[in-house]
């Protein structure tokens, strides 16, 4: 009985200060932050140093051969079917709005280098010059360009271009995705932080192992024990 209430109080006593510490790493203590935020921030500054795949997929797609096409791309609104007529003529194809439609006269090589170098603008944290160039959010003009290129990939997979829209998931992927969700996020290198990376997977080894103990006395504190 004294052991049970003894690992009922190691267990309560573990749970508790594991509860406080929790109710502290959420506490915006970090330049407005909390330490989740600021952790999640800090991982994501370090990976973006390692996911600047825009060189290397603008030289694939150099490689390619230049495949023109006609068709008609119907976007979600009149709005969205003429910022993404900007798009295109800047990439060099003609296109003609109607509505929602637009009708589009161009080069896919082309189309798919003048995304690229959006995304390669944005992924360099340097949204104001892609907003002096379009005349609308910066975010926006890498939303539409994934768009625009998704429904160009679905017709050209309808007329059966596969390697087209292989290329075109390239971009998207790779690229315009990747620039999208790093927009804004300062690059550092691990090197440079490796003593708090360190300290935080020790921490959250420790802090996981912390509350399992916790649970474990509790358990036995209420006469339940771990058996096979």
């Amino acid at each position: 009985m004294k052991a049970e209430r003894k690992a009922t109080f190691k267990g309560l006593v573990m749970i508790v200060s594991f509860a406080v510490v929790l109710a502290f790493l959420f506490m915006p203590v970090f330049d407005g932050h909390n330490s989740m935020e600021f952790l999640d921030n800090l991982y994501n500054s370090i990976s973006k140093g390692s996911a600047d795949y825009a060189g290397v997929v603008r030289e694939e797609i150099l490689e390619l051969e230049e495949v023109a096409f006609r068709m008609e791309v119907e976007m979600a609104s009149r709005e969205q079917a003429g910022q993404s007529a900007l798009l295109l003529k800047a990439a060099g194809a003609d296109s003609d709005v109607e509505n929602k439609i637009i009708k589009v006269n161009g080069n896919l090589k082309n189309i798919l280098l003048a995304a690229i170098d959006d995304s390669k603008i944005m992924f360099d944290n340097d949204g104001d010059k892609i907003v002096s160039k379009y005349g609308y959010n910066e975010r926006r003009v890498l939303y539409n360009w994934w768009i625009l290129l998704n429904k160009i990939g679905n017709e050209l997979t309808n007329r059966k271009q596969f390697e087209a829209t292989k290329n075109i998931n390239l971009v998207q992927n790779r690229v315009i995705e990747c620039s999208y969700n790093y927009y804004g996020i300062e690059t550092q290198s691990i090197k440079d932080k490796y003593f708090i990376v360190i300290v935080s997977l020790v921490f959250y080894v420790i802090y996981t192992i912390w509350y399992g103990f916790g649970i474990m006395y509790l358990f036995e504190g209420f006469g339940m024990k771990l058996g096979h």
